[in-house]
């Protein structure tokens, strides 16, 4: 066998010679789409977390794979999105800018100065202390406009109008202080600003992104830091999809009906029936087991007398399966927890069960 592939090798050198001698030199793989001039008319989110330390940037736009240009993150530093004519150097410029102590409008500030097309860009920048800059020229497409808040910048061209950076704002402003991971809170904003409108063209490739990095130790496997890097490079709602990735990746309860024998989600589901005195009401504390993620008979019959006491035991004339963990017993589940005003911190408890760490 060794002595087989010994001489495939020697019998085709000569071949794979005179073929590197005809054929042209190979580039990078990208999009064909993208063609000479890298251009995202699109709309996207730089944030920071003043909390946690993270840094990110979400994206959407009608151009495929958004992630490979528009967002770029560097932990414990901030967030940068470049977009229109998109030039990607500014990435790690303004981040190297920031490292080094130069706030985010000093930083933009020179890097468009020594950009003759800088009015075809739009970038916008935030730093760890919840500062930030941001650059809209003359030539992006209509609408184009920028805004920002503590801790986030939100700019974006070839919109349907204002109302989708309004959108951004008051979703991600909501989401302040709350116990959820920046990821989370980046894709909702995102999807507030798709809902109104969003990228004004229709009938073209569609794709999003999310990238998050975080400076605390031991909450990535990664050099960089980064915890979460999605990018749909193209699906017919790429927002949706976007989310639908990060809650399963996460594990995240509601993402699934919990008909399988094991997972995260099942603990989670056990720490909301205990703390509504459902399984296990004797123990003040559930300690996590060998058999915390197993759906098992116990935690079944928890939920189906949570199920009971809702009106929601039969969901048709069969009845429901055994402790069925559906989309509306996860929402009574929340609203028992509101009711009960243990909510936020059943959520500061899940929040670490569902990072999307590597």
């Amino acid at each position: 066998m060794n002595h087989a592939r010994s001489w495939s090798r020697t019998a085709l050198a000569p071949a794979c010679f005179a073929l590197a001698l005809t054929t042209p030199a190979l580039h990078a793989q990208e999009p064909i789409s993208w063609g000479d001039e890298l251009v995202f008319h699109t709309f996207s989110i730089a944030a920071v977390d003043a909390l946690t330390g993270e840094s990110g940037v979400a994206v959407t736009t009608r151009v495929a794979c958004v992630g490979n240009g528009v967002p770029w993150v560097r932990a414990g530093v901030g967030a940068v999105a470049t977009q229109a004519s998109t030039r990607t150097e500014y990435g790690l410029e303004l981040l190297e800018m920031l490292a080094q102590g130069m706030t985010p409008q000093a930083a933009l500030a020179r890097a468009t100065a020594a950009d003759p097309d800088r009015e075809r860009r739009q970038v916008g920048v935030v730093a760890l202390d919840g500062t930030s800059a941001q650059h809209t020229g003359d030539g992006p497409g209509d609408w184009a406009g920028h805004r920002s808040g503590p801790n986030y910048a939100t700019q974006g061209n070839v919109l349907v109008g204002p109302e989708v950076l309004a959108a951004v704002a008051r979703a991600f402003e909501a989401s302040e202080g709350s116990p959820r991971h920046l990821a989370d809170r980046l894709i909702e904003a995102l999807d507030a600003g798709q809902r109104v409108g969003g990228d004004r063209r229709v009938g073209r490739l569609q794709s999003a992104a999310v990238v998050v990095a975080d400076p605390r130790e031991g909450m990535s496997r990664r050099s960089d830091g980064q915890t979460v890097h999605i990018n749909v490079c193209e699906h017919p709602t790429p927002v949706a999809e976007m989310r639908r990735i990060y809650d399963t990746v996460s594990g995240t309860l509601g993402y699934r009906e919990l008909s399988q024998p094991a997972g995260n989600d099942v603990w989670q589901v056990k720490l909301i029936m205990h703390a509504l005195g459902y399984y296990r009401s004797a123990q003040p504390t559930l300690e996590r087991d060998q058999g915390a993620q197993y759906l098992d008979d116990e935690i079944a019959a928890a939920v189906d007398a949570f199920r009971a006491d809702q009106g929601i035991a039969n969901r048709n004339a069969g009845g429901s399966p055994p402790g069925l963990v559906d989309a509306r017993a996860v929402e009574l589940m929340w609203a028992e927890l509101e009711s009960a005003g243990k909510a936020d911190e059943m959520r500061r408890v899940i929040l670490e069960l569902t990072a999307v760490r590597r």
